[in-house]
């Protein structure tokens, strides 16, 4: 913003805020000297030479720049000072340069003085303390230990410090005079010798300090340049595809041995599917990528939209290491975006209103990003004033999508804020109020096989929870046979299996539900769903019973043949527009089988149902 305003300034020759400039720099500059950091490490001790656990360990090497300027009578007292200057080469690695702008002419001179001071630059993870105690005798000396070289400081910079800054640090020359060599075209180095400025042996020291630094960089890129690789996605992909085709084949040879006699083959299926299984796993670890990326972008999506509103809203986030699938961080950007602005508009009031109910004035919206199993759990909650049931039942009535005599869940109710052109809100403003928007939300999550689910108390604020897959590419399936067609239905689903004999399907008088437990589960019956007119029906079905959305649901199908690999695949432009199916894949023996979008069979049942008029 400031940035901004300058650059707006200069075209239309208004005064910049330049004090304001001034301010986020220097508080830059306080960010990169590692002031703030220090200042927010949690369960660490914090020391002249860094960052120091509970047990004393120095975490990593810390570069030291000392100025050891003994006293004049030290060889009086019997100490050597190169005896303690090589004590010092033994903490790490260590460059000296001596200093003799103090030694005076012969006239003047006392040969039983030390009028020599020395600069050092040490690397070393010994710490502060055992610098320190080197100099313990001679402490009335002038000894100065600074490190320049902590908290990453080192990694984030291109290169390390010119000249002209290491002298300014080290106090060895004004900045005035500095600003006035500048001007000049000639070697920094040179043009302060020339003009009488600094010594010759001074500018010595800060070059070996600069040298010392770029080496110590080089060293340690050299180090890490290993741990890490930039690989084009595109690339990505193509590895996946063809781990994709190595899962099929497994599963081929796995089906193939399964028919032979030979006793050595299924012991060689087991090891290929034990290998195939590993590397799937990492290849789909490859594509992982922290959420913490998507998170850091709305952050200026709070502050400006809040103050557009004329709120105040901080956005706190959780969990940013949490990795997912790079196809799904992209794909989740833009719900996310939508769902955080919904919270600030409808959910945070202004800070007058949130006073007068006894809450602080600056509300609070929380993203955070969990591993739940083969999933991740993604929450955005806010403390404002929760969702408004009989406001949403009202509205609901009114576009006449239930009825006044309906009695619907909390949960349910909530979720009719997902129907196309559904708003409670009274006003229309850039931000929200047309009823475009949380449908597409919905339907972008299930495009991603994801779930969305709703938690409000009125008064306290919402909580909205996205369940999302790891990975799009390869997921565990669940296979189920209908006649001679094959259907996929993701494992994690997947509550339990049970036979639907003769007996229970007359006990439900016709109806598709089943009695577990003394329990009522309605079931889907694939064949009907999807005209299946093959073979005769077999006496005994087996019902797939899964867990979706809170709710258990059975799929009535012909056969279970169990857990299988699958490996996604899209079905293409002509069959895009199939619901219920969100994609194919291809088992061992070549045929295909369709991976069932099981949110949309279920919501497109009790639609039927609805419009049937059925409880």
């Amino acid at each position: 913003d400031i940035i901004r305003s300058l650059l707006d300034a200069s075209d239309e020759d208004d005064a910049a805020d330049i004090k304001r400039a001034d301010e986020i720099a220097a508080a830059f500059r306080r960010l990169v000297s590692g002031e703030e950091k220090a200042k927010q490490n949690c369960g660490k001790t914090e020391t002249q030479a860094g960052c120091v656990d509970v047990t004393g360990n120095i975490n990593t090497p810390v570069t030291y720049r000392i100025r050891f300027r003994p006293p004049l009578d030290i060889f009086h007292r019997g100490i050597d000072p190169l005896c303690l200057l090589d004590e010092l080469k033994g903490l790490g690695k260590c460059r000296l340069i001596a200093q003799s702008s103090l030694v005076p002419y012969l006239d003047e001179l006392d040969p039983e003085c030390c009028y020599t001071y020395w600069d050092v630059i040490l690397t070393t993870d010994r710490g502060i303390n055992a610098i320190k105690d080197i100099f313990i005798f001679v402490e009335d000396g002038d000894l100065d230990i600074a490190a320049i070289d902590k908290d990453g400081e080192l990694e984030s910079e291109d290169s390390y410090k010119k000249l002209g800054e290491i002298l300014t640090e080290r106090g060895d020359i004004d900045l005035d005079d500095l600003r006035k060599i500048l001007s000049e075209q000639k070697k920094l180095g040179e043009l302060l010798v020339e003009k009488g400025l600094i010594a010759p042996d001074k500018i010595e020291a800060a070059l070996l300090e600069q040298k010392h630094m770029q080496e110590q960089k080089e060293l340690r890129q050299k180090a890490e340049g290993t741990a890490s690789i930039r690989v084009a996605s595109e690339k990505l992909d193509g590895l996946v595809d063809l781990v994709g085709e190595l899962v099929t084949v497994q599963a081929r040879l796995s089906q193939a041995t399964a028919s032979q006699e030979f006793s050595q083959l299924p012991v060689i299926a087991e090891e290929v599917e034990r290998l195939t299984e590993n590397l799937r796993d990492n290849t789909m670890n490859i594509r992982m990528l922290p959420i913490g990326t998507t998170f850091s972008k709305f952050k200026r999506l709070v502050r400006d939209l809040s103050r557009e509103l004329g709120k105040e809203i901080e956005l706190t986030t959780e969990g940013a290491e949490t990795e997912l699938d790079k196809t799904v961080i992209e794909k989740l950007n833009d719900p996310l975006i939508h769902l955080i602005r919904n919270s600030i508009d409808h959910g945070i009031e202004i800070p007058e209103e949130r006073e007068k109910n006894g809450k602080p004035g600056k509300g609070e919206i929380h993203l955070s990003a969990v591993h739940s199993g083969a999933n991740v759990l993604i929450s955005i909650k806010d403390d404002g004033k929760g969702l408004d049931s009989e406001a949403i039942k009202a509205k609901a009535i009114e576009k006449n999508l239930i009825t006044p005599e309906t009695e619907m869940s909390e949960k349910d109710l909530f979720s009719m804020i997902f129907a196309p052109g559904f708003s409670t809100a009274k006003n229309v403003t850039s931000v929200s109020g047309r009823g475009v928007g949380m449908d597409v939300v919905r339907k972008n999550i299930e495009a991603l096989r994801g779930e969305i689910e709703i938690r409000s108390e009125k008064g306290k604020g919402a909580t909205i929870t996205l369940k999302l897959p790891l990975t799009l590419a390869i997921i565990e399936g669940f296979l189920v046979r209908v006649s001679e067609d094959y259907y996929v239905m993701p494992l994690s689903i997947v509550a339990e299996c049970m036979e639907l004999t003769p007996e229970e399907k007359t006990r439900s008088h016709g109806r598709n539900i089943v009695n577990i437990r003394d329990h009522i589960v309605p079931y889907i019956r694939l064949r009907e769903k999807f005209n299946i007119n093959g073979s005769r029906r077999p006496d005994i079905e087996h019902l797939v019973i899964a867990e979706i959305d809170g709710k258990r649901v059975g799929f009535l199908s012909d056969q279970i043949i169990g857990e299988h690999q699958t490996v996604i695949k899209n079905l293409g432009t002509f069959y895009k527009q199939v619901e219920g199916v969100s994609g194919a894949t291809i088992l061992g023996d070549g045929t295909v089988a369709l991976i069932l979008d099981v949110q949309k069979l279920v919501q497109d049942v009790e639609m039927e149902e609805a419009a049937r008029g059925v409880n």
